[in-house]
């Protein structure tokens, strides 16, 4: 089993800018892809910014030049650094883990943190 845990979240004016963390913990050995995903309210989750074990990375159109995605390895830790937020980022923010047992992919979850943007 693999947890994690985001920190960061909280309320910010449009325009500021935030640092989510989130800590894998447990066996993590097989990890691959890292990720961010949001819900806003009344909306379907989304994938944010995506990070691979070595590093590649993909945004959303919607972030892209905003938002950036890195990850410690070291410290089984990934980062969204995120900038010029807008009330539109507002969402619950999720921290993805996959990892490959026997040629399957299984996904793990956080359990998210708020993001408020306000205008």
């Amino acid at each position: 089993q693999v947890q994690l845990v985001e920190y960061g979240g909280g309320l910010v004016q449009a325009g500021g800018s935030l640092r989510l963390s989130c800590d894998a913990s447990g066996t993590v050995s097989g990890i691959s892809n890292m990720a961010w995903y949001r819900q806003a309210p009344a909306k379907q989750r989304e994938l944010v910014a995506r990070i691979g074990s070595s590093g590649g990375t993909y945004y959303a159109d919607s972030v892209k030049g905003r938002f950036t995605i890195s990850r410690d390895n070291a410290k089984n830790t990934i980062y969204l650094q995120m900038n010029s937020l807008k009330p539109e980022d507002t969402a619950v923010y999720y921290c993805n883990a996959v990892r490959i047992i026997l040629a399957q992919s299984v996904n793990y979850w956080g359990q998210g943190t708020q993001v408020t943007v306000s205008s």
